[in-house]
């Protein structure tokens, strides 16, 4: 999990929930796969503007350092592209005991490495507002998620919804309506819906979207008319109506993944060694590794396309 999360955010989560404490458990680290796991939690942070470089410096410090530290859990940097700039930590979990396991062994860490926190502090003198919220994987409303892959992705399109107060319902029978219209026309692309469960209001759904390039936007344009055509007249309006009355707010968004400033386990990395090497081979003076043309999809026409 981001240093982050569980220095400050993940930790105070963790006292709110009855029953909790913080034991260091043998054997409950987080051994995910590159499956989306149950768990995420999710670290939105924003930046003084003109602050890149000297945030970079110090994200890619903590990566090397946990890695050279064994650290007990792995976080994903994702780059927006699309929407507010920010960086959005994507953390995988597979249960809320792994979240109690890795907050006491970053508490012992902290302890003997104490240059962590003090490149921690140095990016919150660097931030303008923080965001951290955790959510429940949902089976049920997501889209071959088995196929997934995310040691493979290098883009993640997100769908965030927030709905009106009891209107999860409908929410859920719009995505089983929708789920069903995609694996009729049998399209490729995999996505993973979960749950908010603490650190946003409720009801509030996110939709994960893995990408290994920028064009398979271009297949989910492409697939709107013939998914209306397999959703039926009757189902397109019905998923209307829906929309009008259940949703409160939608918002999609598209961001890029930073493995120099990303944490992942051995496992995870050799789905993709060439790629995710890169979090150990970056110069923390050089923030250069960024995906070709992210600057101009950021500020440029070519953001205004895939948005």
């Amino acid at each position: 999990m981001k240093y982050i999360g569980i220095k400050r955010t993940a930790i105070a989560l963790l006292l709110s929930l009855p029953g909790t404490h913080l034991t260091a458990q043998t054997g409950n680290a987080p051994t995910l796969p590159s499956q989306p796991p149950n768990l995420l939690l999710l670290v939105h942070q924003q930046f003084r503007f003109g602050s890149e470089s000297a945030r970079e410096k110090y994200e890619i410090e903590i990566t090397k350092a946990s890695k050279q530290l064994n650290v007990p859990n792995q976080w994903i940097d994702l780059q927006s592209i699309t929407g507010t700039p920010e960086a959005l930590f994507f953390d995988p979990l597979d249960s809320f005991e792994q979240l109690d396991y890795a907050s006491a062994a970053w508490g012992r860490i902290n302890a003997l490495h104490p240059e962590l926190a003090r490149w921690q502090e140095e990016i919150r003198e660097l931030e303008t507002s923080e965001r951290t919220a955790i959510a429940v994987r949902r089976s049920d409303l997501s889209y071959r998620a088995g196929f997934i892959d995310l040691s493979k992705a290098r883009y993640m399109r997100v769908l965030e919804i927030r709905l009106w107060p009891g209107h999860e319902e409908e929410f859920v029978e719009a995505f089983k309506t929708l789920r069903a219209a995609y694996e009729k026309i049998k399209a490729d692309t995999p996505w993973v819906v979960y749950q908010v469960n603490v650190g946003m209001p409720s009801p509030a759904f996110l939709a994960f979207v893995p990408m290994r390039a920028l064009r398979q936007n271009d297949d989910l344009l492409a697939w709107r008319g013939p998914l209306r055509d397999a959703e039926g007249e009757a189902g397109a309006e019905r998923m209307q109506q829906i929309a009008r009355a259940a949703y409160q707010s939608m918002e999609s968004n598209l961001y890029a993944i930073r493995p120099e400033m990303s944490h992942v386990f051995k496992e995870f990395a050799d789905g993709d060694p060439g790629f995710w090497s890169l979090a150990a081979s970056t110069d923390p003076q050089s923030s250069g590794n960024e995906p070709a043309n992210l600057a101009a999809l950021r500020s440029g026409a070519e953001a205004q396309h895939y948005q």
